[in-house]
């Protein structure tokens, strides 16, 4: 049997049934195992029911409601772009936006763009919802024509403004920093020529302009990329970096459509899933880069016994590591089978050469800094997160104690993150790939437990689960993506937006 196709249960072939046949209904039967005294569980179960079977779940409408979701955030990137309009984009103008703008597109400011964002975000969650209730009702749309219409919305979309996120910023403003011969990692946005009033550091949120380069080294190089076209054109950085990320996005949807046992709802959850589209595509998300990366190295492990695809994997591992530090999880979801196989050789094989590698694209590329900034945000904490709910309650408890309590913190989330995977992984068909339950667990319990979590970190948990049978952890994912993305959509402080 190839490494990586292992199972948790006895029948292995349930887990690469034909779609649409009486075995892939079994499989999605076996994909849904009841979960036990779950009353949360439940009460959702009637709500869906009750969604399921009203019109939303239809092609058209499902369809309808997800582009209309999608137009209002894309309505949103066309107008709000102006100095003093709303935070939640960026003061830079792309190509789309620029045009827009000569045609006269109104200027939206806070409270309409709120109001628009939020109905946009809940739409494509909704429209989301639809496509794939009608595609468990019997909808197979083309999978060719599901991922080229989304294809072509991504080549819209990164020609319009970035919504809902201002990194895209501060990773053009690291790539010029490297475009210009200095180290990301210890040279400051602030630094650059002109201090705060730099066309760069401008478009900072001012809570990280202090800030040096948290990413990898291969995060940088993207960056150094892009500002190489750039040069001292902030807008065009941040435009070759959204060509960059929906070029990776479509990727990976093309990996998935050629390998997925069921290629419809793989494009359905991954490159027509329009809340990814607008978290990973139009924020230009380094997660994007680090999904295609681990997807690639996942369906390598699942299909080589040889020393050569060990290698391959080791080298992907190696890979995603170096593009940001939660790549751990994905090397851990491809070592579990591994370890219940007890193929040790292999699992030294692979570990050795990510680990060589990994190091060495760090250590080789800038220094003994590069390998620090990985772990130097690791003590923040963001809302909705309950850590953040347990430092307000321990700083009105124990006042004066706030070391303490982040010491304690930083012991516990990672424990309580194992034991939340460990659950998760149960939940998933016993039938369902090791590799692929692993890493979807690990994954997304990471975005539940971790102190600092944002929507888009959620871009791994997507992908692997877009290879599963559908299960019950998709609505439980959509709402850890959904939650976070209506808390977080704004590209900075209303500071960051410069006058003329």
């Amino acid at each position: 049997m190839p490494r990586g196709t292992t199972t948790r249960g006895q029948d292995v072939a349930a887990a690469d049934v034909t779609p649409g046949g009486p075995a892939d209904t079994q499989a999605t039967k076996l994909a849904e195992p009841p979960i036990p005294g779950g009353r949360v569980e439940a009460l959702m179960g009637v709500l869906i029911r009750a969604l399921k079977s009203s019109p939303l779940s239809r092609p058209l409408p499902a369809v309808s409601v997800t582009a209309l979701g999608l137009g209002l955030i894309v309505f949103t990137g066309l107008c709000a772009t102006a100095p003093g309009a709303s935070a939640a984009t960026l003061p830079v103008l792309l190509p789309l936006s620029a045009l827009a703008r000569r045609l006269g597109a109104p200027l939206l400011y806070p409270d309409p763009t709120n109001v628009i964002m939020y109905a946009g975000i809940i739409l494509c969650t909704l429209g989301l919802a639809g496509m794939l209730w009608a595609n468990s009702l019997g909808w197979r749309p083309s999978p060719r024509r599901v991922f080229w219409s989304a294809t072509a919305v991504v080549a819209l979309v990164v020609n319009i403004t970035p919504v809902g996120t201002s990194d895209p910023a501060s990773y053009a403003t690291y790539g010029r920093i490297a475009a210009l011969g200095r180290n990301p990692y210890t040279f400051l946005p602030t630094y650059l020529p002109g201090g705060i009033h730099n066309p760069y550091t401008a478009l900072i949120d001012p809570r990280w302009r202090t800030t040096p380069s948290v990413y990898g080294p291969i995060a940088t190089w993207t960056q150094l990329a892009a500002a190489l076209v750039g040069g001292n054109k902030p807008w065009l950085t941040i435009w070759i970096l959204m060509i960059m990320t929906g070029a990776a996005f479509v990727a990976a949807g093309y990996l998935l459509l050629r390998f997925a046992a069921d290629p419809v709802r793989a494009g359905l959850i991954w490159v027509a899933n329009p809340l990814l589209i607008y978290l990973l595509v139009m924020g230009a998300q380094l997660e994007v880069f680090l999904a295609l990366a681990g997807i690639a190295a996942i369906m390598i492990s699942r299909r080589g016994t040889t020393v050569w695809h060990d290698l391959a994997v080791g080298a992907l591992i190696g890979v995603t590591g170096a593009i940001q530090i939660n790549a751990i999880f994905v090397a851990l979801g491809i070592a579990v089978p591994l370890i219940r196989e007890r193929d040790w050789a292999r699992l030294l094989r692979t570990g050795a050469i990510a680990a060589v590698v990994t190091f060495g694209l760090y250590f080789f590329s800038y220094g003994v800094s590069s390998l620090k900034a990985p772990f130097s945000a690791s003590d923040r904490v963001i809302s909705p997160s309950f850590w953040w709910l347990y430092q307000i309650v321990a700083h009105h408890v124990y006042p004066g104690h706030d070391a303490a309590v982040n010491t304690l913190m930083s012991v516990l989330w990672g424990p309580l993150l194992l034991a939340l995977a460990w659950y998760l992984y149960n939940r998933l068909s016993p039938d369902v790939p090791a590799v692929l339950a692993a890493t979807c667990a690990l994954t997304f319990a990471w975005v539940l437990v971790a102190p600092w979590s944002l929507p888009w970190y959620t871009a791994v948990a997507w992908v692997t689960l877009a290879l599963l049978p559908r299960n019950s952890l998709t609505r439980w994912l959509t709402l850890a993506t959904i939650v976070p993305a209506l808390a977080h959509f704004s590209a900075g402080h209303p500071d960051n937006h410069p006058t003329p």
